[in-house]
């Protein structure tokens, strides 16, 4: 195999396969290029060749796109600005930064502790985030309003290193490092988690890929705010600061077109390319800068390769016939990671002496001059070349690819090795050399005193290098990270905005999706609080009911819509605009829960809240971006999440992946969503009311964390009739998760049916059944949130539980049954285990019906009819109960199955046909 084959996929390949049919001629060529380059500069040979290429577009001369450009710096060591920072008092306390972080996590590692921690990432890319620190990132006292700065998970010992040297943690806070209760008041989460420090960070990125797409979801809610007036953020900039390895996660790179699409200049990706992931090489036997510059390039961003330090600018100037910069370009990642495991001798023999020119380059150098060669994310002047010039692109995100080592200056038994991230200790011998290395005025009978208490290092806030660290964060506006709550105040709709609901439907038949969505409409209408709202949706708008908003809402598109529509003529036209208020993020789950979690969070990000409704196809919200709501929930993001088509058997004809009977038991799993399954208009109507209230009204004397909730409401698209809003409705119960409905109406033995959702209907239907076929007297409830009454009924037994002796509260549920004979019968559209939640708060016999296994493809009765959860099998199971109790004739339960024909599919009638899918 050819050293082509063997690189043909780190190499950009603009000749490879093409004859030299006239080499003379050639040569003259590429030697006039480096003639205009060393006369007049790259900046202007990169017109020249630009210029070339697009001539060649318009003679048809087949030029292939330059996706990948020779493994060196994107911005030519002439092109450089001059670095406007005194880089030797940075270098003093990045080093201090490096040993604090280190020690903080060797300390934690004591026998008593042994909590973890990572020590390799933030040594590798120190410089990366001093740059930042020290001429970037901006406070928000900054005039522009700050700029958001997702940090790099495993980096975060970095982040409270340099907090402890500005003076907002302490030497204690710092030995609480992953000590969240233990050490309350001095603790340190493991990684940035807002929920959990929620005065420090800002954005949770630990878990892999969620972190690239919600900055970009961040950057387009920038300007989505900007576009409609509600906030000028047009100085801002937001930074993600990812890992090599990370770029492999799907999420990772799967909505950098949106970036690209929507011209997302405010946006700086910069991925630290240790070129090593968890357990070894991103790309052992490829080149994952090369990689990540092609796809990156391919999805329309602007590229800056930041790959060797100014030690190697003098040695690349010598290059004149490339011969450096092709074993640069074909040694694979393997083996630079193994070069940064051995020594300068090493290097010298196995990468420079690979041809005799490269030999010949370095025959002056001493061994340790060649291990002095540095990565070019270790180098000030180069990471600071390319900040500048990504702020101040324009037209397109930008990505910096960032070489650096993994481990640097820890040691050869951390420095590129496989097993670094991991390692969280070190030796006695390690400490000293880290130590001498950084040049700490730590002696060595501190270390020797106690291997895990090895001391921290502050040379006091009067400290000339403390006293510009300072000033720098003064000039850019104040500290990073940072999240503050104060907010422009939110306005709440009155009681108009609510009347749809209550008044019900009439005798026309409504979903409660369509509910729903004229409740929104009329939320949107609201002079003062409309404009909050942030409805996102993805490309499912048509089978919710919200095209109707496309005329006069719009869709945001920071291009406008510069073609002719093809239904203008139509009422409810597909309508873009610059400020359009729908946020519509097409077939794309992932990245709509991105948008929430921008939105959700502007209250804090941006001081200007906004309301996100997420409209989606319930199977695919927490089931699918489960991770996503976790991380808005660690975020405190606020909104309503709308799992519409709900249910395993009202979404008729689509089949298993579209039937959804387990989405609030996933929900349930997460303390920061409440989960509302409704049955009717009016009941999402006070459901949403409570939310809103909850998060931007009066809360009273309830902490300021209660507000930091989402509301996950189902919602169906069956029609029926919407029933008005009940006189003497409890509303208590209703947003506590149970009221009574529908009280019985006739003498005899008595039942209760609790039902959920679509499932009300059906139990009314059985109530009636059961009074007129049995004499049965059945009271039905609506339970309004399974969910929520659980945690209601496990609060109280927490109560109770650690205090013995004093009166127990009752849970709602049972006190809302605590009148209530007669066996209980729960249904819903949901598997057995939704109303099962609530089963050991109650006395009463108990029985579930429920979809429990996969969804498929019928019409709604005959599903119904083959889970047995239609109002003929309440009616069954509710007999079976009385007649084991003696209430009933025993023989009741088999002649209903009989008369109902319960084992036949095909005699199911609960549900009607109707409603989009």
């Amino acid at each position: 195999m050819s050293v082509t084959d063997d690189v043909s996929d780190i190499l950009s390949g603009l000749t490879v396969g093409k004859p030299d049919g006239d080499p003379e001629e050639t040569a003259e060529w590429i030697e006039s290029l480096d003639e205009l380059i060393r006369t007049q500069g790259t900046e202007r040979a990169q017109y020249i060749m630009r210029s070339l290429l697009q001539r060649a577009g318009a003679q048809s001369v087949g030029v292939p796109m330059v996706t990948t450009t020779d493994y060196v710096n994107t911005i030519p060591a002439d092109q450089e600005p001059e670095f406007p920072g005194d880089e030797e008092i940075e270098r003093k306390y990045r080093a201090w930064l490096r040993w604090n972080a280190a020690v903080m996590v060797h300390r934690a590692q004591r026998p008593e502790i042994g909590v973890g921690g990572h020590i390799s990432t933030y040594a590798g890319a120190a410089t990366l985030y001093e740059v930042g620190f020290n001429h970037f990132f901006k406070g928000k006292d900054h005039p522009s309003g700050g700029d958001q700065v997702f940090f790099q998970g495993h980096a975060s010992p970095g982040m409270y290193a340099r907090a402890y040297l500005e003076g907002r943690l302490s030497e204690e806070d710092l030995d609480g490092f992953r000590q969240e209760k233990s050490k309350e008041g001095h603790a340190l989460s493991s990684y940035p988690h807002p929920r959990l420090m929620p005065e420090f960070w800002e954005f949770p990125t630990v878990s892999m890929g969620i972190g690239p797409m919600n900055a970009i979801y961040q950057a387009q809610s920038n300007r989505y705010l900007h576009n409609r007036g509600l906030k000028d953020t047009s100085g801002q900039q937001v930074w993600a600061f990812l890992g090599d390895g990370e770029m492999d996660e799907p999420e990772s790179r799967g909505l950098l077109q949106l970036a690209a699409n929507e011209k997302l200049d405010n946006l700086n990706f910069v991925i630290n390319c240790n070129l090593q992931r968890l357990d070894g090489p991103v790309r052992g036997n490829g080149k994952i800068m090369q990689e990540l510059e092609a796809f990156f390039r391919g999805a329309g961003w602007n590229v800056i390769k930041v790959v060797w330090g100014r030690e190697w600018d003098s040695l690349l100037a010598k290059d004149t016939d490339g011969a450096l910069v092709e074993i640069m370009n074909q040694t694979p990642d393997g083996d630079y990671q193994t070069y940064k495991a051995e020594s300068g001798g090493f290097v010298r023999d196995h990468f420079f002496g690979k041809s005799p020119e490269t030999k010949a380059m370095v025959e002056d150098l001493s061994d340790d001059e060649i291990w002095k060669l540095k990565r070019g994310g270790h180098d000030y002047r180069k990471v600071y070349a390319a900040y500048k010039a990504a702020t101040e692109f324009t037209g397109k995100p930008t990505v910096i690819l960032a070489k650096t080592v993994k481990g640097y200056g820890l040691g050869p038994h951390f420095e590129g090795r496989n097993a670094t991230h991991q390692m969280k200790k070190l030796t006695n011998a390690d400490l000293k050399a880290f130590r001498d290395h950084l040049r700490i005025p730590v002696t060595d009978e501190q270390i020797d005193d106690d291997l895990y208490n090895a001391p921290y290092y502050h040379p006091g806030a009067d400290a000339p290098e403390i006293k510009y660290l300072m000033e720098r964060r003064r000039e850019l506006g104040g500290f990073v990270p940072e999240r503050r709550t104060k907010h422009a105040e939110v306005v709440l709709p009155g009681e108009k905005a609510y009347e749809m609901g209550k008044r019900g439907s009439g005798k026309q038949m409504a979903a409660t999706t369509m509910a729903f969505v004229r409740i929104l409409k009329d939320l949107m209408r609201d002079k003062e609080f409309g404009k909050r709202i942030a409805p996102i949706i993805p490309d499912e708008a048509r089978t919710f009911g919200m095209d109707s908003f496309f005329p006069t809402a719009k869709i945001y598109n920071p291009n406008g819509q510069n073609y002719l529509s093809v239904d203008r003529d139509l009422v409810l036209a597909y309508k873009e605009s610059v400020q359009g208020q729908i946020l519509h993020a097409g077939i794309n789950e992932a990245g709509s829960m991105a948008a929430f979690t921008a939105a959700g969070t502007a209250y804090a990000t941006q001081g200007e809240p906004l309301i996100p409704i997420y409209v989606f196809y319930s199977m695919f919200g927490f089931q699918r971006t489960g991770d996503s709501i976790w991380a808005a929930a660690d975020q405190m993001a606020r909104g309503f999440i709308i799992g519409a088509t709900a249910g395993r058997t009202t979404l008729t004809g689509e089949g298993l992946q579209h039937a959804d009977g387990h989405s609030p038991i996933l929900a349930s799993t997460n303390p920061a969503v409440i989960t509302y399954d409704p049955a009717f208009g009016y009941e999402i109507g006070h459901i949403m009311r409570d939310g809103l209230n909850r998060m931007y009204g009066d809360i009273g004397d309830k902490p300021e964390s209660f507000r930091n909730v989402m509301y996950y409401i189902t919602v169906y698209n069956e029609p029926f009739v919407q029933p008005a809003e009940p006189e003497e409705l409890d509303v208590q119960g209703l947003l506590k998760g149970i009221y009574l409905l529908k009280p019985a109406k006739v003498d005899g033995p008595r039942t209760q049916i609790l039902a959920s959702g679509v499932a009300v209907p059906w139990a009314l239907e059985a109530q009636k059944i059961l009074a007129k076929d049995w004499g049965v007297s059945a009271d039905v409830w609506s339970v309004t949130s399974w969910n929520e009454l659980r945690r209601d009924g496990l609060d109280a037994e927490e109560e109770a539980f650690l205090n013995p002796g004093a009166d127990a509260r009752k849970p709602f549920i049972t006190q809302q049954l605590e009148g209530a004979t007669g066996p209980i019968v729960a249904v819903s559209d949901f598997m057995k285990a939704v109303p099962d939640q609530i089963r050991q708060f109650l006395p009463n016999e108990f029985a579930t019906l429920g979809a429990d296994g996969f969804g498929f493809s019928d019409t709604r009765a005959a599903a119904r009819r083959y889970f047995k959860i239609d109002s003929h099998s309440v009616v069954v199971r509710a007999l079976e109960m009385l007649a084991r109790r003696g209430e009933v004739d025993p023989n009741a339960p088999k002649e209903a199955i009989e008369k109902y024909r319960l084992l036949d599919v095909n005699a199911g009638t609960t549900g009607n046909t109707g409603g989009d899918s």
